[in-house]
């Protein structure tokens, strides 16, 4: 069992399990506990190509009393409905999740971690990406504690690729240049990238001998994520396309196409 089959009966396991499902409980806090931050994969979207991604979760946390344990939940809604979709690993009721390795800084302040693994081969699929809530729990040593659903929230993405050619190589001054493309991102639901339909992507150049790239025009991408446009060949220099990004796929440049214009 893979994939959509597998997440389907993830809010069933959780209820067997004994779980808590997000959004069907409230907030609670208890004592004078206090998070201080909430980090996930140290503050960057989490980008997943077509390989199992491996990323870490952490709280730093204060009480009088010191820190004893904490625990996180990476998951997406609706907030108490189906679908309850979660990164901890939960499908089979006989695992056990990884604890949360906590470090402290002081007598009272301690930073936890866990990781978390998003498994395109296993159960992500590209319905998956977007916006996911993070639910952080944090313990104290005198009982305090406290447990919110949704502390935070972290983008999750399929990575992209972007290519360029830009020909004839060379070319004389004056003359037309043809310059081509494709975009495409990760599909988790066939392992492997396909194009991104219907996308806009910058046309850029950079004059030989400068660091600063210019935009030409805006070309949308193809029912297969493909690119063709025209300009004019006027001086030596790196053309390349430049795509700006989506909730769901990460922005990408391609690597400039160098032109020499005799």
């Amino acid at each position: 069992m893979r994939k959509r089959a597998a997440l389907a009966v993830l809010t069933a396991v959780a209820g067997m399990a004994g779980l808590a499902i997000p959004g069907a409980h409230a907030d609670d806090n208890v004592g004078d506990i206090q998070v201080d931050a909430v980090v996930v994969n140290g503050g960057k979207n989490i980008v997943v190509d077509t390989a199992d991604k491996t990323i870490t979760v952490s709280v730093t946390a204060t009480d009088p009393s010191g820190i004893w344990d904490a625990d996180f939940t990476l998951w997406r809604g609706p907030d108490g409905t189906d679908p309850y979709y979660s990164a901890d690993g939960l499908i089979d009721p006989n695992e056990t999740t990884t604890p949360a390795d906590c470090v402290a800084t002081s007598s009272t302040t301690s930073t936890c971690s866990k990781t978390f693994t998003f498994e395109p081969d296993w159960w992500l699929t590209n319905a998956d990406a977007g916006t996911w809530k993070v639910e952080a729990q944090v313990s104290a040593n005198d009982g305090s504690y406290t447990d919110r659903w949704a502390y935070t929230t972290t983008r999750l993405q399929r990575h992209s690729k972007l290519t360029v050619n830009a020909s004839p190589e060379p070319i004389a001054k004056g003359k037309t240049l043809t310059i081509t493309g494709k975009l495409t991102r990760a599909n988790w639901d066939t392992l492997d990238y396909r194009g991104y339909t219907n996308q806009p992507v910058n046309l850029q150049f950079r004059k030989a001998g400068t660091t600063t790239y210019t935009t030409v025009k805006t070309v949308y991408t193809s029912s297969t994520g493909t690119l063709t446009t025209t300009a004019l060949a006027a001086e030596d220099g790196y053309w390349r396309w430049n795509f700006a990004g989506t909730s769901t796929t990460p922005a990408v440049s391609a690597t400039g196409d160098f032109v020499d214009v005799q």
